[in-house]
């Protein structure tokens, strides 16, 4: 029944992405409710700017990591580097994710603070691969102003708060903003359901970062390039293993790729610029391996994404299985946009936010 559902939800998937590329049949029929979905986004805004609906400041100065492009742009890997170079730059970062907290008892939203022992099916895979990496405090919840208050409460040191997502949570106000893009660009520029986007492209934000190899036209002249670069594989039965990415081109050596990120083409085109071929599976984003989909595969080795290993780590069949191994990434940014980021927080600095 899983894989069924799997399978359904992949096949869905695949007819949408491929019809928000351009503006073709189906894209246009489903184009009127687009201008719905515009219409009730817009008022949203509105009543907030007019103040109808209130929003919260905090005492700290908020980042928003976000993206109006549905599905996985590679915040996390961004997310995870504004943490490291805020640090850098004298900040105690905080980190705040929608994840997977449930409902209280109450009926109210529940925040939950990410621990080592926290399960991915409860806080998330991103949140735990943020923590791990990030070594910051990180808080889940659906209300990212309860998330945020409960990582201050518990965190009186934080002095700057990152929001793993949330453009579109307008109740939680920001100083800065970070759209995130990929080689998807804006697709085929219509909002959703006719078209990929949350938001119109024309959105106003104070940075755009598309992680590709190159910037397309549709994306403003001052974007700045993000990519992914991984180097070795770590084996997830022994993180003790490691091996260069490059040893992995042995042409005798079967090879399989597995990703369940918002964009699996994404991994699979990492590797082959490395010069790997291989068997590529893409699995749903957010994948929960209850299923296991390496028991059927041949290959000598399977390699796998970071965000991932973090749930396939607390598998006990999986995590014994030699042949998977992980795949690292580093986000490499154009080092204009921690200067700017930089002397921004340094005038936030001067005038309190709240």
């Amino acid at each position: 029944m899983a894989t069924s559902k799997s399978t359904v939800r992949n096949s869905t998937e695949s007819i949408l992405g491929a019809a928000w590329q351009r503006r073709g049949l189906l894209a246009c029929l489903l184009w009127p409710l687009s201008l719905l979905f515009r219409f009730v986004g817009a008022l949203r805004r509105g009543l907030y700017a007019v103040g109808w609906l209130r929003s919260t400041r905090l005492p700290v100065p908020v980042i928003v990591v976000g993206n109006i492009f549905v599905g996985g742009t590679g915040k996390t890997p961004l997310t995870i580097w504004l943490v490291q170079m805020l640090r850098q730059a004298g900040y105690v970062p905080g980190v705040i994710s929608r994840g997977y907290a449930s409902q209280s008892t109450d009926g109210k939203p529940s925040v939950q603070h990410v621990a080592d022992t926290s399960l991915a099916a409860d806080v998330g895979d991103e949140p735990l691969l943020i923590a791990m990496h990030g070594q910051c405090p990180v808080v889940v919840g659906r209300d990212r102003v309860a998330a945020a208050e409960a990582l201050l409460q518990g965190h009186p040191e934080v002095n700057l708060i990152l929001s793993d997502d949330g453009l579109q949570h307008y109740r939680l106000q920001r100083d800065i903003e970070i759209m995130l893009f990929d080689s998807r660009g804006v697709g085929n520029g219509w909002l959703l359901p006719a078209g990929p986007l949350r938001e119109p492209a024309s959105r106003r934000r104070d940075f755009t970062v598309v992680n590709a190899a190159s910037i397309s036209s549709s994306m403003p002249a001052s974007s700045i390039r993000m990519q992914l670069a991984g180097e070795h594989v770590v084996q997830l039965a022994d993180p003790a293993q490691v091996r260069l990415l490059s040893d992995l081109r042995d042409p005798a050596l079967r090879l399989a790729a597995a990703a369940g990120i918002g964009n699996p083409q994404r991994f699979f085109s990492m590797l082959s610029a490395s010069g790997l071929a291989f068997e590529a599976l893409a699995l749903p984003d957010h994948y929960d391996f209850s299923d296991n989909p390496f028991a059927a595969l041949t290959a000598d080795l399977i390699l796998i994404t970071e965000k991932d290993a973090v749930k396939c780590r607390q598998i006990e069949t999986i995590m014994r299985d030699p042949r998977i191994w992980v795949v690292p990434v580093t986000a490499r940014i154009d080092p204009a946009l921690s200067h700017q980021i930089h002397q921004i927080l340094e005038k936030l600095r001067g005038h309190p936010t709240a």
